[in-house]
C-alpha cells in the first residue's frame, strides 16, 4: 500500500464531500463533566481504620449488604456504633433506592449528631448530592473507604459476616417475616450477644459500661 502524505485541511473536505465519518470518535465533554462532579462527591478518609473507639455515639460506620431470599436480593442498610458494636439504626428494603439510606440515618435516635464521624465506602448512595445534604444538615462529618477497600470499613462487614452465618433468613416466607426476623436479631445482636473483645459484654452493656467511665 503506498501512502500519500495529505494536509489535514483536505482531508476535512473530502470527509465532507463525501460524508464519511472517522471511526476514532471525540472525547464527550459531558461524561468528563459527569466524572468530575461524581469524584467531587468523595471525602477523604477520616477513620483511617482508628476501629478501637471509646466513646459511644461519636464514630459511626454504615454500608448496605445484599440478602438473597426468595428468587431475588433483598436489601439492608445498617448503621454501627465503631465504640460499642451497638446497631443505632437499619432498614430493610425489597428496592436499592436512595430511600434505603436516607431512611436508615433518619431514624437514628441521638441527642446531638455535630462533630459525629460517619464512616462508609464510595457507594452511589453514599456520593449521592441527597445523601450528603442530610449528613450536612445533621453537623456530621462524612467519611470514606479508600475505592475497593473493604478493610476500611472492616466492622460493618464483620457485622454482616456474623449475622448471615447466625440468622436463618432462608427459612422466611414472605418479605414480612424476614423483617421480623431482622429485627429480632437486632434486638439479640445488641442486648443478649456478648462479644470477647468487649469484655464479655453486649454492645449495650458495653456501651454503658464507656459511658459510666466517660
Amino acid at each position: 500500500m503506498r501512502l500519500t502524505a495529505m494536509n489535514h485541511k483536505k482531508i476535512q473536505r473530502i470527509m465532507k464531500k463525501y460524508d464519511l465519518i472517522a471511526r476514532v470518535r471525540r472525547k464527550n465533554p459531558y461524561k468528563a463533566i459527569m466524572k468530575k462532579t461524581m469524584e467531587n462527591r468523595t471525602f477523604e478518609n477520616k477513620l483511617q481504620r482508628e476501629f478501637r473507639q471509646i466513646t459511644p455515639f461519636k464514630v459511626f460506620c454504615t454500608d448496605i449488604t445484599y440478602i438473597w431470599f426468595g428468587h431475588r436480593f433483598v436489601y439492608l442498610s445498617v448503621i454501627k456504633d465503631i465504640a460499642s458494636g451497638e446497631v443505632v439504626a437499619w432498614n430493610l428494603s425489597l428496592y436499592l433506592e436512595m430511600t434505603l439510606v436516607t431512611e436508615t440515618i433518619r431514624s437514628m435516635r441521638l441527642d446531638s449528631y455535630e462533630d459525629t464521624l460517619i464512616h462508609s465506602d464510595q457507594g452511589f448512595h453514599y456520593t449521592n448530592p441527597t445523601y450528603i445534604e442530610i449528613v450536612k444538615k445533621l453537623k456530621m462529618i462524612q467519611s470514606m473507604s479508600g475505592r475497593g477497600n473493604c478493610i476500611d470499613n472492616a466492622p460493618i462487614e464483620s457485622f454482616f459476616g456474623h449475622m448471615k452465618d447466625e440468622l436463618d433468613y432462608k427459612a422466611c416466607g414472605t418479605f414480612e417475616e424476614l423483617r421480623s426476623v431482622i429485627e429480632e436479631y437486632m434486638r439479640y445482636y445488641n442486648q443478649e450477644r456478648k462479644q470477647w473483645e468487649r469484655k464479655k459484654m453486649t454492645p449495650v452493656e458495653y456501651r454503658n459500661h464507656l459511658l459510666a467511665q466517660g
